[in-house]
């Protein structure tokens, strides 16, 4: 993926770095370090699936703009993200099974311990249910970032 965009901003007159960027996904990696389960449900299942819900809004604004190039290089990424979220709730459900725990359950106490509040909506449904979230799951994400199932 990286590959791919940092093409794309060379194509466009720029160069990976000249734009601010976060490092949530690294801090999470570090605060996750301890426990395989916890990284499962966090990194790919929060971090990564985030950009499931918000790569469908940047393609239709670069649609509008008929930035064609950049929309099929964000159609491949968010088909990819799919499988590496799956593969994150695959392993976080195998090891809850593992460890006799409850994944929604689990899942939702994770996110109250790790998240503080900081979990963002609006949430991508269709994309997060071929990665492997429960409605459940879906509706803790909803009520903890304060999103309105019935305003989608």
């Amino acid at each position: 993926h990286f590959s791919l965009l940092n093409q794309r901003l060379q194509e466009m007159g720029y160069a990976y770095g000249d734009f601010d960027a976060h490092d949530g996904l690294w801090e999470m990696a570090c605060k996750t370090d301890h426990d395989v389960l916890v990284r499962m449900a966090l990194v790919p299942r929060v971090l990564e699936a985030r950009g499931l819900d918000v790569t469908p809004g940047m393609i239709q604004r670069l649609m509008k703009v008929g930035d064609l190039q950049s929309v099929e290089i964000l159609e491949i990424i968010f088909r990819d993200e799919i499988g590496h979220v799956e593969i994150g709730s695959h392993w976080f459900n195998f090891l809850c099974d593992a460890r006799g725990l409850n994944p929604a359950v689990t899942f939702k106490q994770l996110l109250k311990d790790y998240m503080k509040g900081q979990i963002r909506g609006p949430f991508e449904h269709a994309a997060r249910m071929k990665a492997g979230f429960s409605e459940i799951e879906l509706s803790t994400l909803e009520s903890m970032s304060g999103e309105n199932q019935f305003d989608r």
